[in-house]
């Protein structure tokens, strides 16, 4: 098969001929249809996660169709159209696991990190780690929701928010495109920050009842102006806009981050505490969260919007995404 491999960091990627994979016990081989490239991605490319192995194939927004079933394989089926997201498999014996919290697995396994990802003709991943894609759903639209999409809805609908509370989203990029859309149909007055008034329309077309242009205007004073955020989404790795920003929240007002910067979050006890503000962080979700993600995504017509190149195209694609040229998602097509 072709595929698409690191061979060690800080090299580009190498499109060559691999074998196929084959799936063991309780494990399925998808014939990838569509792989979404995740800035994520970059901890492959510059052997910035611990414990990768090399050569690695990268790529844990993926979309494809069951070909095979290994022994074991109960719940699954040969032409099924399943996704793959960041959560590759979990012990099920942990701590975590043992509470039903797969993602936080002591031993989980990344898609694309500890195990060979979506940028290939085929990949293998275990049965638990599957989620259903609901018919309909184009393939190159439907991955970036493993990733992006569940980050931004699993964690939403977890803050703690209530139908009409303001919700903030920070950032209308790749994240936060989605982020606007999943608030708006959950029932939120959504807020969209950003800088520059030319992503006004964008941010309204995408659902959003306010936008906050921070260049212009100080998007603390017009938080408060509406009450303060229930809860804001930074989708942005941006450590001192996020601090300005925890002012912003309202009573209970909480502080979710999704984009992961290495500069600390600075925030003062007395700005939490008077009036139980939180700053707390959010990785995607297991399974069960995808699939939940891609339902309710068909079910209220979110949509990524998204650049199509080819498999062979991976390392031009790697690039566009990293040099952020692309406007929202940059996804594969095999």
């Amino acid at each position: 098969m072709k595929a698409v491999r690191s061979l060690a960091p800080g090299q580009p990627f190498v499109y060559q001929d691999v074998p196929v994979p084959r799936p063991g016990a309780g494990e399925v081989l998808i014939r990838v249809r569509s792989c979404g490239i995740c800035h994520s991605d970059m901890f492959v490319r510059e052997g910035l996660f611990p414990g990768i192995t090399y050569p690695r194939i990268p790529g844990h927004e993926v979309v494809g169709i069951i070909d095979e079933t290994g022994p074991g394989v109960t719940d699954f089926r040969n032409g099924e159209v399943v996704g793959v997201g960041w959560h590759g498999g979990h012990c099920f014996t942990c701590p975590a696991c043992r509470a039903g919290d797969f993602i936080l697995c002591s031993r989980g396994r990344i898609t694309g990190i500890s195990s060979d990802g979506g940028y290939a003709e085929f990949m293998v991943a275990p049965e638990h780690a599957l989620a259903r894609v609901p018919d309909g759903m184009d393939p190159a639209e439907a991955a970036p929701l493993l990733c992006a999409g569940v980050t931004t809805y699993n964690s939403l609908r977890h803050a703690g928010a209530l139908p009409g509370a303001v919700v903030a989203v920070l950032g209308i990029g790749g994240l936060g495109h989605l982020a606007v859309q999943f608030s708006k149909k959950m029932g939120f007055r959504t807020v969209a920050l950003s800088s520059g008034p030319e992503k006004s329309d964008l941010a309204r077309s995408l659902g959003a009842d306010d936008y906050v242009d921070m260049k212009a205007e100080n998007p603390v004073e017009a938080l408060s102006k509406m009450g303060g955020a229930r809860v804001i989404l930074a989708t942005v790795p941006h450590s001192d806009t996020i601090s300005r920003l925890v002012d912003g929240l309202g009573d209970n007002g909480k502080m979710v981050l999704l984009g992961a910067d290495t500069a600390p979050v600075q925030v003062s006890p007395l700005q939490l505490i008077p009036r139980r503000k939180s700053v707390s962080g959010w990785p995607s979700g297991d399974a069960l969260d995808s699939e939940d993600t891609l339902r309710f995504a068909k079910l209220a017509g979110i949509r990524a919007m998204v650049e199509r190149m080819p498999l062979e195209q991976a390392e031009e694609a790697y690039q566009v995404m990293i040099r952020n040229k692309a406007r929202f998602r940059v996804v594969l097509t095999v």
